[in-house]
C-alpha cells in the first residue's frame, strides 16, 4: 500500500477508535453523571439508550447515503456533527440536554461509520490488501473500546464532563487530517437513483421501534413490548413492499441472496449480543459483589483489548492460511469456551481465576470481528458497499442492545433477594445468555465451512441473479 493509502487508513482507524472510546468512556462515567445532575435511574438509562437508538436506527440509512451522496462528503460532514454534539453533551446542565446530545451523536456515528468502512472497501483492492486494512481497522475499533474503559475511569475521576470534551479534541484532529488525506471523489451518478424516502422512513422507524423495544423490555409491561415489536414488524413489512416496487430502492433486496453476507450479519448480531452481555455481567459482578472501583474494573477488563494487537498481526496470517470462514468459526468456538469457563463464578474468585475467560475472549474477538467485516462486504458491488457496511453495523448494534436486555431480564428473573448469594445466582443465570448466543453464532457460521478454496460459488449480480465465479482463498 502507498503512503497515502496508509494515511487514509490511519484517519479512518482514528474515527472508529473515537467511536469505541466515546461509548466505553460514557459507560464508566454514568455514576458520576447521575450524582452531579441528580438523574433518576430511568433518565440515566436513556443517556445510554438515546445513543443506541440514534446509532442503530439510522445506520442503514447512513450506509445508503454514503453510496448516493459521496463517502468522503458524508464522512466529513457527520464527523463534524459528532464533534459538535459531543461537546454540547459536556456542557449539559439537565438530563434532557444530555439525552438529546447523545441521540444526535449516535445519529452522526450511524452516518459516519458506514461511510468510513466503505471508503476502505472501495479504496483497497479485494483480497489480501483489503483484508489487511479491514483487520487493522477492526483491531483499532476493539482497542478504542478497551482503552476507553480505562481512560473514562481516569477522566471521570477528574470531572465527568471531560468524557465528552476529550472526544472533541480527538475529533478535531481527525477532521483536519481527513480533509488533507482523503481525496475528493467525483460526485456519484445518481441518475435514476432518487432518494427512496418511503423506504428510508419505514425501515428507520422499524429499526428505531425494535431497538426501543429491546432497550425497554426489562422496564415496561410485556404487553407494551409486544405492541412495539408488532408495530416494528408491520413497518418492516411495509419496507419490503416498498423496496420491491421501487425503481431505486434504499436496499436492493437481491443483496440478501448473498449467503456469506446473511451469515456474517446473523453471526455478528449474536456475537455482539454475547460479547456486550458478558461484559455487562462482569462489570456488575466486580463492582456490586466484589466492591471493586470503576478504575479497578476498567483495568481488570482491559486484557480483552489484546485483540487490538492480535487483529492486525495474528489474524491476517490465519486468514491467509485457513480462510475467513474457518477463522470466524474458531473465534466463535473460543468465545463459547470463554463464557463457559465463567459459568462457575464464585463470591471469592480471584482475578487469576477470571483471567482465562477474559484473555480467551480477547483472542476470540480478534478472530471473529475482523473476518466478519471482510465477509459481509466481500463480493458486493462498489455502489452498494455503504449499504453492506450499514447492514453489518446495524446487526452489531442491535445485537448489543439485544444482549444487554436479555442478560438483564434473565438476571432479574433469577435473583430471589438482595443477599450476595442471591445476586450471584442471578449473574450465573444471566451468563448462560452469552454462551447460548455464541454457540448459535458458531452453528450459523459453520454453514460457511462448506465452501472450499477454488470451488465455484454463486455470487449475485447487480440485479440479484447468480453468476458462477471462483471463490478466493480468503472466502
Amino acid at each position: 500500500m502507498s503512503g497515502r493509502a496508509w494515511g487514509v487508513l490511519f484517519v479512518l482507524c482514528g474515527a472508529i477508535f473515537l467511536e469505541g472510546v466515546d461509548v466505553a468512556m460514557l459507560n464508566v462515567a454514568l455514576p458520576s453523571i447521575r450524582a452531579d445532575l441528580g438523574l433518576s435511574t430511568g433518565t440515566l438509562q436513556w443517556v445510554m439508550s438515546a445513543y443506541v437508538l440514534g446509532y442503530g436506527g439510522f445506520m442503514l440509512l447512513g450506509g445508503r447515503a454514503a453510496d448516493l451522496f459521496g463517502r468522503r462528503q458524508m464522512f466529513i460532514f457527520w464527523l463534524t456533527v459528532f464533534l459538535l454534539f459531543s461537546g454540547l453533551g459536556g456542557l449539559a446542565t439537565e438530563g434532557w440536554m444530555l439525552i438529546v446530545a447523545r441521540f444526535v451523536t449516535g445519529v452522526a456515528a450511524a452516518f459516519m461509520t458506514p461511510a468510513g468502512l466503505s471508503i476502505i472497501t472501495t479504496s483497497f483492492a479485494e483480497g489480501p490488501q483489503r483484508n489487511k486494512a479491514l483487520l487493522v481497522y477492526s483491531g483499532t475499533a476493539a482497542g478504542g473500546f478497551s482503552i476507553g474503559l480505562v481512560v473514562g475511569g481516569l477522566l471521570a475521576a477528574i470531572d465527568w464532563r471531560w468524557v465528552f470534551f476529550a472526544p472533541v479534541i480527538l475529533s478535531f484532529l481527525i477532521l483536519i487530517t481527513a480533509l488533507v488525506l482523503i481525496e475528493k471523489s467525483p460526485r456519484p451518478d445518481r441518475s435514476g437513483q432518487g432518494v427512496d424516502l418511503g423506504g428510508a422512513l419505514s425501515v428507520t422507524a422499524a429499526i428505531l421501534l425494535l431497538v426501543y423495544s429491546v432497550e425497554r423490555a426489562t422496564h415496561v409491561a410485556v404487553g407494551q413490548t409486544a405492541a412495539t415489536v408488532a408495530a416494528s414488524l408491520v413497518l418492516f413489512l411495509a419496507f419490503v413492499l416498498i423496496e420491491r416496487k421501487s425503481s431505486a430502492p434504499l436496499v436492493r433486496l437481491g443483496i440478501f441472496r448473498t449467503g456469506a453476507l446473511v451469515r456474517a450479519n446473523l453471526a455478528g448480531l449474536l456475537f455482539a449480543a454475547g460479547f456486550f452481555g458478558f461484559q455487562f455481567i462482569a462489570v456488575l459482578y466486580l463492582q456490586e459483589l466484589r466492591g471493586w472501583s470503576t478504575l479497578e474494573t476498567s483495568f481488570a477488563l482491559i486484557v480483552i483489548g489484546i485483540d487490538a494487537i492480535l487483529s492486525p498481526t495474528l489474524t491476517p496470517k490465519l486468514v491467509e492460511k485457513f480462510g475467513n470462514a474457518r477463522v470466524i468459526f474458531g473465534g466463535l468456538l473460543l468465545a463459547s469456551l470463554s463464557y463457559a469457563l465463567f459459568l462457575p463464578l464464585g463470591l471469592d474468585w480471584t482475578y487469576l481465576m477470571m483471567f482465562p475467560s477474559l484473555i480467551i475472549l480477547g483472542l476470540a474477538f480478534s478472530l471473529a470481528y475482523g473476518p466478519l467485516t471482510i465477509v459481509a462486504t466481500e463480493g458486493i458491488e462498489e455502489e452498494e458497499q455503504g449499504v453492506a457496511g450499514g447492514l453489518l453495523y446495524t446487526s452489531f448494534q442491535f445485537g448489543a442492545a439485544l444482549g444487554l436486555s436479555a442478560v438483564t431480564a434473565v438476571g432479574a428473573a433469577a435473583t430471589s433477594g438482595t443477599t450476595p448469594q442471591a445476586l450471584l445466582d442471578g449473574h450465573r443465570a444471566a451468563l448462560v445468555v452469552p454462551l447460548v448466543a455464541a454457540l448459535a453464532a458458531a452453528v450459523i457460521s459453520a454453514f460457511g465451512l462448506r465452501g472450499k478454496s477454488g470451488a465455484a460459488q454463486a455470487t449475485p449480480t447487480a440485479d440479484g441473479g447468480p453468476v458462477l465465479e471462483p471463490v478466493e482463498s480468503t472466502r
